[in-house]
């Protein structure tokens, strides 16, 4: 009987320590952020900007997430769209925070071009399993009514028409106050940072899962 007893626990040991072995560790999730200057922290102080005010927001109140920072200044959608499969085949992120269209309508893009490129980062992201995040952009009226109300229109059809989340104008709480900017009167400064996290927690937060 002991003899057989002997060889259960050895049996059982070997199975408790080939599971052991062969257990990966967690990989946390992770939030990649593909976005143009106003994300990429342009003319601030290294971790002042929103997107590093996000990740410790993350650890300070128990989310494990990772972020990772994809933005580039002066990008344009057509940039982030030439960029994303490459991340996504990296990093494999549970959710793409999608901050471009600003610099394509200063260029005076057309409308319909712009929503193709942004429609297709989206597609591109759940096709990858992720969650893409939409943020509302805005251009100065001296681009004419027409151009201006089609411009802001689209991040909105196309959030429902996709079903995705959708960050409203992202510089909405800062746009009329120029002591929030840096200045070139275009970049928020690193007091307008926190603001700007502000306006991105309310939508990210549901979709995170500690």
């Amino acid at each position: 009987m002991a003899g057989v007893m002997t060889r259960f626990f050895s049996v059982l040991l070997l199975c408790v320590v080939t599971t052991l072995a062969s257990a990966k560790p967690a990989v946390p999730p992770v939030i990649l952020v593909l976005g143009d200057s106003l994300s990429a922290g342009y003319g601030l102080p290294n971790g002042s900007g929103w997107v590093s005010l996000l990740e410790r927001r993350l650890r300070t109140q128990g989310y494990p997430h990772r972020v990772l920072n994809a933005s580039i200044s002066g990008d344009t959608s057509a940039g982030g769209l030439s960029r994303l499969p490459a991340a996504l085949d990296a990093h494999k992120p549970l959710l793409v925070l999608v901050e471009l269209g600003g610099n394509d309508g200063l260029r005076a893009l057309p409308v319909p071009e712009l929503r193709a490129n942004l429609d297709r980062i989206a597609a591109l992201s759940q096709a990858a399993g992720a969650t893409p995040v939409l943020f509302e952009m805005r251009i100065p009226s001296n681009y004419g009514p027409a151009y201006t109300e089609r411009f802001a229109q689209l991040f909105g059809g196309l959030a429902s028409a996709r079903k995705l989340p959708l960050v409203p104008f992202f510089l909405g709480a800062i746009a009329t106050d120029p002591t929030r900017f840096q200045d070139d009167g275009i970049h928020p400064n690193a007091a307008a940072q926190p603001k700007l996290l502000d306006a991105v927690w309310p939508v990210l937060k549901p979709l995170l899962k500690k």
